[in-house]
């Protein structure tokens, strides 16, 4: 395959901080280059670097070849809809993608309409950062197939991992400001670098237990002549003798100090450093009632488009749901119908109670002039080593506290605005697409800290592992209509089951409507409780 470019010795720096060094790497003709790495690495700043927007610091790019590029950004807060040619049409046909404004399409449909402008333009080097962010599972499928169709050369940025193993023939990983470069996908670099972190802990065990070998000896070899030394001033007619002997052994010293020296300048082996953690829990503050929402005949439409129409749900405190559905079904309106941004047709209730953390699908909703040492400002000296302590757990390093929001990456802005609802302890979370953006190690915490989390949780996503390992049931959008699912039941099948469960449903909605009106020490409370549990019991029995 022909080089199309060459990165030779790359060193970028932002503000004086090293983003990374010494990038040696390249680019041929047909290739699908997948860049992975922790948020911050620097791989989204490398694509910039390729696609011009960015000059290195020191190094250079060497373009082999006159090359024409196409550049799909991770995030755009606007874009341009007016001059769209037939084959972007034709994509955003199969995409599904409604012909509105931007500013009202969905997450998944902003992107694909991104993608179409740059598929269409049949550049000969195409660059994707985040691709799968905001797609459902059908929209990734047909991307995936447009991929491995391209007759030029990609390079991707992605934190899918069954995206990289499906396309990707050669993969970039930026690790501790270095770039490891593997023939393969995401699985066998991974094998890969297990295997070689494996070797080079052994062989580091190894020179450590030659070092203390050699050490002992240089040790005993010195306590002997220490003691020549001496005997060599006390004992007459011997010091001559002891001179010697104190001589060679302080030769023999320097002898295998020399050779430890020499062998450690020739091969030296660095310990293997751990991967770093992401840690974070998320408390809640006290709750009061039962019911946290209940919607009564909610309809809604958006730019001419019905999204759902009569939707009767309730939410109770301590319940955690997956809203479910393909893009552009109004999965993120539905949140903001929720929460009251958003009008609609029917009768919501919001428990008084409730103190809601909100996470949008936005990265440039933050202040992004601010620092963070500004935008987390805390009056005492112990409430900021708090906040810092938690960004040194969320990966960010001491030199992000003092640098602009604006120059994080996309990841960090996301565990940004999650440390806001790790500080504030809510007892309500509302998330939409908390995963996007977000690197392999701060999912799997994110994931873990959900599944313990007390509070009431509802989270839009399209990362089905992610939702089986933090939620209990599902609110699913499918043909204007949203009903609801408890994990691993079945619908029933027969009329009279389904009659006797909306019984059931109604029965406990009106005791549940007395509950919010009582406390734990009215007389009726108990009674009522009673019965509510019964109730939920028997509906869970037929849901199952």
């Amino acid at each position: 395959m022909k080089e199309l470019l060459k990165l030779q010795d790359v060193r970028y720096e932002v503000m004086d901080t090293q983003i990374f060094d010494n990038v040696t790497a390249s680019v041929k003709q047909g290739e699908v280059i997948g860049i992975i790495g922790r948020n911050g690495a620097g791989k989204s700043t490398l694509l910039q670097l390729i696609q011009g927007s960015l000059l290195p610091t020191t190094g250079q790019l060497r373009w082999l070849q006159s090359v024409e590029m196409a550049y799909v950004e991770q995030e755009r807060a606007e874009f341009d809809t007016q001059e769209v040619i037939p084959h972007e049409a034709d994509l955003l046909a199969k995409w599904h993608v409604p012909n509105i404004a931007f500013s009202a399409l969905s997450g998944g449909e902003k992107l694909k309409m991104r993608l179409a402008r740059g598929f269409s333009q049949d550049a000969q080097l195409l660059l994707l950062d985040e691709p799968t962010n905001h797609l459902d599972e059908k929209s990734t499928a047909m991307l995936i197939t447009k991929v491995k169709n391209y007759g030029g050369t990609i390079v991707v940025v992605s934190h899918d991992r069954y995206f990289l193993d499906e396309v990707v023939t050669k993969i970039w990983s930026i690790e501790e400001g270095k770039l490891i470069e593997h023939n393969g996908h995401y699985s066998s670099y991974m094998a890969a670098r297990e295997q070689q972190r494996l070797a080079q802990q052994r062989a580091y065990d190894k020179q450590q237990k030659n070092i203390e070998r050699i050490e002992a000896q240089m040790k005993e070899l010195t306590s002997w002549s220490q003691k020549a030394h001496a005997q060599s001033t006390k004992q007459e007619g011997f010091k001559e003798h002891y001179r010697v002997k104190a001589k060679r052994m302080d030769a023999q010293v320097k002898s295998k100090k020399k050779r430890l020296e020499k062998e450690l300048a020739k091969a030296k082996v660095n310990r293997v450093e751990p991967d770093d953690e992401i840690q974070f829990v998320l408390k809640t503050s006290q709750r009061v009632g039962k019911r946290f929402l209940e919607l009564k005949h909610v309809t809604k439409c958006f730019e001419n488009r019905l999204l759902f129409k009569d939707v009767n749900l309730t939410i109770q405190y301590g319940e955690k749901i997956a809203i479910i559905g393909p893009n552009g079904s109004g999965k993120t309106t539905l949140l903001k119908v929720l929460l009251a941004r958003e009008k609609a047709e029917g009768e919501i209730w919001m428990s008084p109670a409730a103190n809601i953390g909100y996470l949008t699908q936005e990265v440039f909703d933050l202040p992004l002039n601010q620092t963070p040492e500004k935008f987390f400002y805390r009056e005492t000296f112990e409430e900021r080593g708090k906040v810092q302590n938690l960004m040194k757990h969320l990966g960010f390093t001491p030199t992000h506290w003092t640098a602009p929001i604006g120059n994080m990456s996309m990841g960090e802005r996301v565990k940004c605005k999650l440390m806001a609802y790790i500080l504030e302890e809510k007892n309500v979370l509302i998330l939409d697409e908390p995963t996007n953006h977000l690197d392999l190690p701060s999912r799997e915490q994110l994931e873990q800290t959900l599944a313990h989390y007390k509070g009431t949780l509802l989270v839009v996503s399209h990362d089905r592992y992610f939702l089986e390992k933090t939620t209990d049931s599902e609110w699913i959008i499918d043909n204007k209509y949203i009903y609801k699912k408890w994990k691993d039941s079945v619908p029933a099948a027969v009329d009279d089951l389904k009659s006797l469960r909306l019984k059931l449903e109604n029965e406990r909605q009106e005791i549940l409507g007395k509950l919010s009106f009582l406390t734990a020490q009215d007389k009726d409370y108990a009674t009522l409780d009673r019965k509510f549990n019964a109730l939920t019991k028997r509906i869970n029995e037929l849901l199952n």
